[in-house]
């Protein structure tokens, strides 16, 4: 039973441990997955604390894996751990059952899960945590008390600070669609043969205070804009293909609604795009936007903003910088930080640089 109850330890420490930290390299992943979730549970009111919650979260997981592994407070550990579990393994649950979500965001986008493969996954912790919480009692500390609590502090502190460091100077391991060496272009067509994945549109409308859901082929015979009023619409998934273009919705317009994107990506040469959204604070990296300007006009490198920002709002800002729109979605997909500036020759990425990181941008542009 020691033996079980050792392996059960250190194969769920260690599980916890890799999971979060492949989430702590991009934190703001797990966010976006959660302001996912609660847009579908009309908890709007949490969409703007999903980040801290992101990063409590993936810092309690891997402080968890250590302290179940060294054997630290276990009576306590197994307590949270057993509460953390059941609260996963409902919302991959959900995921599954409801097809309102495809990916649950366990392994971040490095190691991208389907839903039913997390839930199968959180089925089996679940287990090994029950195991586990149940011999509580008998589990004894590897090391000392004093020994343990260093282990735990500096394993939170290195959590904490880890995160900090990607938030500014983006994810140290890069496993999203526009990641350095990527063709824009490329990444937008899917593979050779593939067959895409199937779904439904799925509309809510409210009616007499109930909300009611169909699909655009089965609206009620009733059916009209005075008596349902719109609430939202959400693609169903009901059979998965078998491969899709890694990049999706990307698309770069002009003021005037031209989309510019196949004729930007296919032009040779290189460009500078600095991926702006909503929330961004001017800084010091102002200052160096407007030298890296310079410095690139001097080359005869075109410069473009990408925004999803009113018009009149980066206008002024950026005076006469070429504005290009483009979704939140793709915007936050590009650019884990905001801002972030994008060195693209011939459709490919060669570069990227986070806010914090604009003086090297310089020195890398500037160079001749």
């Amino acid at each position: 039973m020691k033996i079980l109850l050792t392996a059960a330890r250190y194969f769920t420490g260690l599980l916890f441990i890799f999971s979060g930290l492949i989430k702590a390299n991009d934190p703001l992943g797990l966010s976006y997955k959660m302001q996912e979730f609660f847009e579908l549970w009309h908890l709007e009111a949490f969409q703007d604390y999903t980040l801290t919650f992101s990063v409590i979260i993936i810092v309690f997981e891997i402080v968890a894996g250590v302290a179940v592994i060294v054997g630290w407070k276990m009576n306590l550990f197994s307590w949270l751990l057993l509460l953390l579990i059941i609260f996963f393994t409902f919302l991959t649950g959900y995921a599954v059952f409801s097809g309102k979500v495809r990916e649950c965001g366990c392994f971040g986008d490095c190691i991208p899960l389907q839903a039913n493969q997390s839930f199968i996954k959180d089925l089996v912790l679940l287990a090994l945590i029950a195991f586990i919480f149940a011999f509580r009692h008998s589990i004894k500390s590897s090391v000392t008390s004093q020994s343990a609590l260093l282990i735990i502090l500096f394993t939170t502190i290195g959590a904490f600070s880890f995160q900090w460091f990607v938030l500014r100077h983006l994810p140290m391991l890069d496993c999203l669609p526009y990641k350095k060496g990527n063709n824009i272009p490329t990444k937008m067509l899917p593979p050779p043969g593939a067959i895409p994945d199937s779904s439904v549109i799925s509309f809510v409308y409210e009616k007499g205070g109930k909300e009611l859901e169909f699909t655009a082929d089965n609206f009620p015979a009733d059916f009209n804009d005075t008596a349902y009023k719109y609430v939202r619409r959400y693609d169903k998934l009901i059979r998965k293909g078998n491969a899709e273009a890694a990049i999706k919705d990307f698309s770069l317009q002009t003021l005037s609604g031209n989309d510019t994107t196949q004729a930007l990506l296919s032009t040779q040469g290189n460009q500078l795009f600095l991926f702006l959204k909503d929330g961004y604070k001017e800084g010091e990296w102002s200052d160096y936007f407007n030298m890296i300007r310079q410095a690139a006009t001097k080359k005869g490198t075109a410069v473009f903003l990408v925004t999803n920002i009113s018009p009149d709002l980066v206008i002024p800002v950026f005076p006469g910088l070429i504005i290009l729109r483009c979704d939140a979605t793709a915007i936050k997909t590009a650019a884990r930080a905001n801002p972030t500036l994008i060195e693209v020759t011939n459709g490919t990425i060669q570069q990227k640089w986070a806010f914090a990181d604009f003086d090297k941008a310089l020195k890398s542009i500037a160079t001749p």
